[in-house]
């Protein structure tokens, strides 16, 4: 009974000093106007520009939690945050160090455009980078926003590894179907991750490795293999309109390299060998736009096949796509060429021929998306036409360029080099 005794004294005492030191740290803390203070100084001096923080609040039942809300950075347009709740880990407290079990975003815009102005700052150092600082990261109602102001929602979570490794992820668009998403899985220790990926009704799965190289500079190669993506769905998932619909299929390759992972996402490049069949290019009709020298081109056509490489380069400005090699079939003409996009604009050359005797006819796209212009040089059909004649049942690549050269030299264009063109003399009535 004594023992009993000794050990309910000994529980209530203890209970006690927890009771009084929790009662002491309350007592202690700042308010929540001053911590909210204190937080936009430490932010700017940490990214570089100046921040808002609308409140900030300590939460130590059930668990210790701090809760930040509305966030804003003073940018145009500026980066959001609607609330924030981290989990401090208390073991880690108690031993003199800062660690967090988990991380929960709750809604936050994310600005391409003043991401960028965050480089300028001196960074999060940390003192010991073989520590695990955060466990998990959940993330929700996390908006996107390009260089072009295209906005795009993310939900997911991310499990960290020691060095701020992903141990696994998964990256995912919340009400889209099909259903598209991203998980990341680590391959023990090694900086290698395999990669599964969901879009457009199809997958594209492959693998990623990140390594360091001289003077700690990183290089990310990987490769994936798309299979059965359709393309006009999975540009939709992404709230893109595409110029072609149908499945695709093929390779592709990943290469960047940077001081830091921003750097390798802002220098990432890619390149994708691809065949589609059963496809449909939207909006535009070729065969019309060939017959009426691109005056119109409204509708669709049909593709048997097509196929070609398409390549991608992140850039400060931008993505830049460039199409090389393409080659499209269907019962109605054939086409190859070449095509680059870049800031909303478009630059393509295309050969087209048609079955009924027509070859080679170049065909020019070019302008911005919102007014795209078509364009056959005035003397191409009869170029192709001689193309044809001179070299009767050639090939079509050979009989393409032929009838390109011709179409030329029958509607030579003016050399922006010599000016404006000459107008032409007047003839004697």
């Amino acid at each position: 009974m004594q023992v009993r005794n000794k050990w309910m004294v000994a529980g209530g005492v203890l209970l006690a000093l927890l009771v009084g030191g929790w009662l002491a740290l309350l007592l202690l803390l700042p308010s929540d106007e001053e911590l909210a203070a204190k937080a936009s100084a430490e932010l700017e001096a940490r990214l570089g520009v100046p921040v808002a923080v609308g409140a900030l609040g300590w939460r130590l039942f059930p668990v210790p939690a701090v809760v930040v809300r509305d966030v804003a950075t003073r940018q145009t347009p500026p980066i959001t945050i609607k609330k924030l709740t981290v989990h401090p880990s208390l073991p880690a407290l108690l031993d003199g160090r800062l660690q967090f079990d988990s991380a929960d975003l709750d809604g936050a815009v994310l600005p391409q455009l003043s991401l960028r102005a965050l480089d300028k700052g001196p960074g999060m150092a940390q003192a010991n980078p073989d520590a695990t600082v955060l466990e998990r990261f959940v993330f929700r109602d996390v908006t996107w926003v390009s260089r072009r102001g295209m906005a795009v929602v993310f939900d997911g979570e991310v499990d960290f590894d020691p060095a701020w490794r992903p141990r696994q992820a998964h990256l995912r668009r919340p009400g889209v179907q099909p259903a598209t998403d991203l998980r990341l899985t680590r391959q023990g220790q090694e900086d290698r991750w395999t990669t599964q990926i969901r879009v457009g009704g199809g997958t594209a799965d492959g693998e990623v490795e990140i390594k360091t190289r001289d003077k700690g500079r990183l290089r990310l190669e990987g490769a994936l293999k798309p299979q059965g993506v359709e393309v006009a769905s999975a540009m939709a998932a992404f709230n893109r309109n595409s110029v072609i619909s149908g499945q695709a299929s093929g390779n592709t390759s990943l290469l960047a390299d940077g001081d830091t992972v921003g750097e390798l996402a802002q220098s990432l490049h890619t390149k994708t060998v691809f065949s589609m069949r059963g496809a449909t290019l939207m909006r535009f009709d070729l065969d019309k736009a060939v017959r009426s020298l691109g005056k119109d081109y409204a509708g669709q056509t049909q593709l048997d096949t097509v196929t070609g490489q398409m390549d991608t380069q992140n850039t400060p400005q931008g993505m830049v796509v460039t199409y090389s090699g393409v080659k499209a079939t269907s019962g109605a003409l054939t086409a190859s060429g070449q095509a680059r996009i870049a800031n909303r604009q478009i630059d393509a050359e295309f050969a087209v021929d048609l079955i009924d005797g027509v070859v080679g006819v170049p065909l020019k796209v070019s302008g911005p998306f919102e007014n795209v212009k078509v364009s056959v040089p005035a003397g191409a059909i009869a170029g192709a036409a001689v193309g044809t004649a001179v070299l009767p049942g050639i090939g079509t690549a050979i009989g393409a360029r032929i009838g390109a050269t011709l179409g030329k030299i029958f509607s030579p264009e003016p050399d922006s080099k010599k000016g404006a063109p000459s107008v032409p003399p007047k003839t004697r009535p």
